[in-house]
């Protein structure tokens, strides 16, 4: 099990590489930092070369997700992760129902119930898988629908 999802695909270009490219390029605002910020294009981010490092320049959600790749000449791929800001503060969350268990058996109750233990991996794996999850799969698809739109790519099927 992963703590944390990604999503890799592969893609074939419709158009010749450097078109695909300076599309990107055009429609990308270069920023470091990999922070929201308003702005009229589509993408903030990193283009090296071939390779890019962008997030969905989305106001509020653009920022979730994190997506590198590399374009070639006919094809390409991506990686479509969390960003590391919010690995951070999903892991706190996470940590929760061990803080609660371990709260409890410090404050040294005579009567510990075994079924809390039950309880508290069910909370961890409702947050990873009902809120994480659904919410990483739903702002990586609206990333990558962009992604798609800006570069004119077909995705590949495996």
């Amino acid at each position: 099990m992963k703590l944390f999802p990604t999503i890799e695909l592969k893609f074939r270009l419709v158009n010749s590489k450097d078109e695909t490219l300076s599309r990107l390029i055009r429609r990308t605002e270069e920023s470091k930092n990999l922070t929201s910020q308003f702005t009229d294009k589509s993408f903030r981010g990193l283009i090296e070369g071939n390779k890019f490092k962008l997030i969905s320049s989305k106001i509020g959600r653009g920022a979730f997700c994190v997506m590198t790749g590399s374009i070639n000449s006919v094809n390409g791929n991506v990686k479509v992760e969390i960003h590391k800001v919010f690995k951070i503060l999903l892991s706190i969350i996470l940590l929760f129902p061990l803080v609660g268990i371990i709260a409890m058996t410090i404050s040294k109750t005579d009567d510990f119930p075994t079924s809390i233990i039950l309880v508290a991996i069910g909370q961890f794996l409702l947050i990873r898988y009902m809120f994480i999850g659904l919410a990483f799969r739903l702002l990586s698809r609206e990333s990558l629908s962009r992604l798609r739109d800006v570069l004119d790519v077909d995705w590949i099927k495996d």
